[in-house]
């Protein structure tokens, strides 16, 4: 990806990435609705916010966007609304209920079914906590929650990036304790911490 990008007469400054050598869009549009669902209107937006010039798309296995993305991403190479995958940032995230060490690797490749993408930008862990196994709900049922075994499961996700499935890896939603017991085994530390910042305006 070049430094930048355009949006309109805008340009778009990026970041790079620790432990990646890519760099992220740092305006990108996230594809989470309430309900979630994804739909034709899904991939109809991101088709018209490519066109705007985004490149930066956020995802998520809850979200149930993943296959819009991935429909909008087809139509626009096939067009020419884009010329190549590789202008594009992906980021997708792991459900809790996948959030358990055998279990990380096909739910990312799952992820990649959806998109019918080789690989995505970054891959990072939804929440701090796992849950009950083959259970993608929201709120989580407080009697399928489960302790995240932190070490176990960033192995997995390092597994992640060290097979080309992801150039980056990352977590979500982690206070500084918890990114601390990420950083006290990784061999790869996290590219991004991804966290919601509300402002109420007077």
């Amino acid at each position: 990806m070049d430094q930048g990008s355009e949006m309109g007469s805008i340009s778009i400054p990026d970041v790079p990435l620790k432990s990646s050598n890519r760099r992220m869009p740092v305006v990108g549009l996230g594809t989470a609705a309430s309900p979630f669902s994804g739909s034709e209107t899904t991939k109809l937006a991101i088709l018209e916010a490519m066109k705007l010039g985004y490149r930066h798309f956020d995802t998520a296995t809850l979200y149930q966007t993943e296959q819009p993305l991935g429909d909008a991403i087809a139509e626009a190479l096939s067009t020419g609304i884009i010329k190549s995958r590789d202008e594009l940032f992906i980021a997708s995230k792991l459900w809790c209920s996948d959030a358990h060490r055998e279990l990380v690797v096909p739910a990312l490749q799952k992820s990649l079914e959806n998109l019918q993408l080789e690989y995505i930008d970054l891959y990072v862990i939804h929440w701090p906590v796992s849950s009950k196994p083959g259970s993608y709900e929201f709120p989580i049922k407080k009697e399928d929650f489960l302790p995240m075994d932190f070490k176990s499961v960033w192995e997995a996700m390092e597994e992640c990036q060290n097979l080309g499935y992801t150039k980056a890896i990352g977590v979500s939603n982690f206070s500084c304790k918890k990114l601390g017991d990420i950083l006290a085994t990784a061999k790869i530390p996290p590219a991004a911490n991804q966290v919601s910042f509300l402002k109420k305006y007077l």
